[in-house]
Protein backbone atom coordinates (compact mmCIF):
# COMPACT_ATOMS: atom_id res chain seq x y z
CA UNK A 1 0.00 0.00 0.00
CA UNK A 2 1.51 3.36 -0.68
CA UNK A 3 1.52 6.14 1.54
CA UNK A 4 -0.91 8.76 1.41
CA UNK A 5 -0.03 12.33 0.80
CA UNK A 6 -1.98 15.38 2.67
CA UNK A 7 -3.78 16.15 -0.50
CA UNK A 8 -5.00 13.04 -0.91
CA UNK A 9 -6.69 12.50 2.71
CA UNK A 10 -10.11 13.53 3.05
CA UNK A 11 -11.69 16.47 4.88
CA UNK A 12 -12.51 14.13 8.06
CA UNK A 13 -9.00 12.50 8.25
CA UNK A 14 -7.29 16.06 7.64
CA UNK A 15 -8.73 16.62 10.84
CA UNK A 16 -8.45 14.11 13.14
CA UNK A 17 -5.09 14.11 12.32
CA UNK A 18 -4.82 17.65 13.06
CA UNK A 19 -7.34 16.96 16.30
CA UNK A 20 -4.83 14.38 17.68
CA UNK A 21 -1.83 16.32 17.47
CA UNK A 22 -3.06 19.53 19.17
CA UNK A 23 -4.54 17.04 21.87
CA UNK A 24 -0.87 15.46 22.02
CA UNK A 25 1.10 18.56 22.24
CA UNK A 26 -1.55 20.27 25.05
CA UNK A 27 -1.35 17.15 27.04
CA UNK A 28 2.55 16.89 26.51
CA UNK A 29 2.81 20.72 27.73
CA UNK A 30 0.44 20.77 30.89
CA UNK A 31 2.66 17.30 31.59
CA UNK A 32 5.50 19.11 31.65
CA UNK A 33 4.74 22.34 33.35
CA UNK A 34 3.32 20.04 35.83
CA UNK A 35 6.26 17.98 36.12
CA UNK A 36 9.01 21.02 36.11
CA UNK A 37 6.80 22.13 39.13
CA UNK A 38 6.75 19.20 41.40
CA UNK A 39 9.87 18.58 43.63
CA UNK A 40 11.46 14.87 43.21
CA UNK A 41 9.28 12.91 45.92
CA UNK A 42 6.18 14.07 44.53
CA UNK A 43 7.07 11.65 41.28
CA UNK A 44 6.78 8.36 40.99
CA UNK A 45 9.68 7.03 39.40
CA UNK A 46 12.74 9.37 37.90
CA UNK A 47 11.54 12.80 37.39
CA UNK A 48 14.63 13.17 34.84
CA UNK A 49 12.73 10.17 32.56
CA UNK A 50 9.16 11.11 33.01
CA UNK A 51 10.83 14.77 31.24
CA UNK A 52 12.86 12.56 28.43
CA UNK A 53 9.51 9.93 27.69
CA UNK A 54 7.19 13.13 27.32
CA UNK A 55 10.11 15.46 25.33
CA UNK A 56 11.31 12.23 23.03
CA UNK A 57 8.42 9.49 22.57
CA UNK A 58 5.47 10.05 20.22
CA UNK A 59 2.48 8.55 22.21
CA UNK A 60 -0.72 10.03 20.28
CA UNK A 61 -0.92 11.62 24.37
CA UNK A 62 -0.20 8.13 25.85
CA UNK A 63 2.68 8.65 27.97
CA UNK A 64 1.43 12.12 29.27
CA UNK A 65 -1.99 10.83 30.59
CA UNK A 66 0.21 8.11 32.43
CA UNK A 67 2.33 10.31 33.97
CA UNK A 68 -0.51 12.61 34.77
CA UNK A 69 -3.07 9.86 36.37
CA UNK A 70 -0.43 7.43 37.87
CA UNK A 71 3.15 9.36 38.04
CA UNK A 72 2.74 11.89 40.48
CA UNK A 73 2.39 11.91 44.12
CA UNK A 74 0.16 14.17 45.81
CA UNK A 75 1.72 17.74 46.85
CA UNK A 76 1.87 18.28 50.58
CA UNK A 77 -1.74 19.78 51.95
CA UNK A 78 -3.00 18.51 48.10
CA UNK A 79 -5.87 16.20 47.07
CA UNK A 80 -4.40 12.87 45.39
CA UNK A 81 -6.56 10.57 43.13
CA UNK A 82 -3.99 8.64 41.50
CA UNK A 83 -3.61 5.13 43.49
CA UNK A 84 -1.09 4.19 46.07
Amino acid sequence: MAKKKWQDLSDRQKALIAGGAALDAGLRLYAGRDLATRERDEVRGPKWLWGVGLAVVNSVGVLPAIYLLLGRRSKPGGYDVTPG
